[in-house]
């Protein structure tokens, strides 16, 4: 899957010179142009492969499933498909009532790309289930070669935004007109330096942000939904981690703990509470990814950038950031090998993008 927004088509023109039907090329028939049933599935089982990494990340206090997201190639498409999701809820509530129909929502509701969300929806909960207490269990177990295998693939990461960035236009007043004019699409895939200071204060609040110590607060139910619905928009966000989020609340046990036992109760306070976040936050990364997309890129570069500390190896319990001085030869392989594994997850989705392409 292509990381880009597909490009638009281009018309073809007629003998006359005005523009006309696009140019099928010679033997592309309807058989031709449809994927076959294999195909199909080869893509929802790959989706769902995407969706399982995605999910199992997000376990893991400080590595945001938002980073994998962007690693496989999904994230704008699910910000996209989010965001119109959420609009298209919106108009059956306010519409509906109103004897308005479901017109407007149905055309929100097929902006959705469902053959890849309803896969990878499936492949994230599957893994959030399975994989729950397997990662509890590292994670505590080895605490400093964890962090440095997601340090690692955090760091293999900045690839992926930075390079999106400096391919995505730039847009700034044009001379006779306040129209926003895009330019530097193919020829100036490069950074500046207003994008580097951008970047920069991005890194520095994520770094500040993910300095605070984890606290402890009674798990009510106000406080179990504003905790979700921190945590939720921290899971958009590559770099930042939803799981990261709800230690700081001192929640992230309470919440492992429920998933592992089945508590519906507070499963279900907590899924309201994400719901609320996920409203609020996704349709503003929405609105910035397709008005203002080399923006937000350079800006989820520095959210990246600065959420490295939280996985700095070694750290004490309040998240003081110490000195290297134990497993280091351990740590330092476990950070190669994470690095290793984005570089090629990364070859191997520019790969499957060539083939579709």
């Amino acid at each position: 899957m292509s990381h880009d927004v597909g490009a638009a088509s281009h018309p073809v023109s007629d003998d006359d010179g005005e523009p006309g039907r696009q140019e099928r090329p010679v033997g592309t028939g309807a058989r031709h142009r449809r994927p076959s049933e294999t195909t199909a599935w080869r893509a929802h089982g790959a989706s769902m492969v995407r969706g399982a990494l995605i999910g199992t990340v997000e376990t893991v206090p400080g590595v945001s499933g938002g980073t994998v997201a962007l690693v496989v190639g999904v994230y704008e498409t699910l910000i996209t498909s989010a965001g119109h999701l959420l609009s298209g809820v919106r108009r059956v509530v306010v519409d509906v009532p109103r004897g308005r129909g479901t017109g407007r929502a149905a055309a929100e509701f097929q902006n959705v790309n469902w053959r890849v969300i309803v896969p990878l929806l499936i492949g994230m909960l599957v893994a959030l289930v399975l994989m729950a207490r397997l990662i509890e269990d590292f994670v505590e177990d080895n605490p400093v070669q964890s962090k440095a295998l997601f340090f690692g693939l955090v760091l293999a990461s900045l690839w992926v935004p930075f390079s999106l960035a400096a391919k995505a236009s730039r847009t700034f007043p044009d001379d006779e007109s306040d129209e926003p004019t895009a330019v530097g699409r193919l020829g100036d895939a490069r950074w500046t330096g207003r994008d580097v200071a951008i970047a920069a204060v991005a890194a520095v609040l994520a770094f500040v942000a993910v300095s605070i110590p984890p606290g402890s607060v009674e798990p009510t139910k106000p406080v179990i939904m504003l905790a979700a619905a921190i945590a939720v928009s921290a899971l958009v966000l590559p770099g930042l981690s939803g799981s990261f989020i709800l230690l700081t609340f001192g929640m992230y046990e309470e919440t492992l703990s429920a998933v592992n036992e089945r508590d519906l109760e507070y499963l279900a306070v907590f899924a309201v509470g994400a719901a609320v976040g996920l409203a609020s936050f996704v349709k503003l990364l929405q609105w910035l990814l397709e008005n203002h997309r080399r923006v937000a890129l350079v800006v989820l570069t520095g959210v990246m950038v600065g959420c490295l500390r939280a996985l700095w190896p070694w750290q004490d319990d309040d998240r003081t950031l110490q000195a290297p001085d134990e497993h280091v030869g351990a740590a330092l392989g476990l950070a190669a090998l994470g690095f290793a594994v984005v570089v090629a997850v990364l070859m191997v989705e520019r790969r499957l993008a060539r083939r579709a392409a």
